[in-house]
């Protein structure tokens, strides 16, 4: 996972200065929390993660296509 330095703070100073939180995500697009030296949170906008959640219509036939050939042998024998 590639973290931007930019977007790195501590646990400590986000219960201190959420502000500071939402202005870097609002710069950059994310931040990341870290405890204990290591990254435990990300902080996104909504906006974001809306369409990182939202499956195009073609990846979704995608998927069914191939789950259903996967599984072709299962949906013949519940046919019958």
């Amino acid at each position: 996972m590639m973290i931007d330095t930019n977007t790195i703070i501590s646990m400590t100073e986000a219960n201190q200065n959420f502000s500071m939180v939402t202005r870097i995500v609002d710069r950059y697009g994310t931040a990341v929390i870290f405890k204990n030296n290591k990254p435990r949170y990300e902080v996104r906008m909504i906006e974001d993660t809306e369409e990182a959640e939202t499956a195009s219509d073609e990846e979704v036939l995608s998927v069914s296509k191939k789950l259903m050939k996967r599984n072709a042998a299962v949906y013949e024998e519940l046919a019958k």
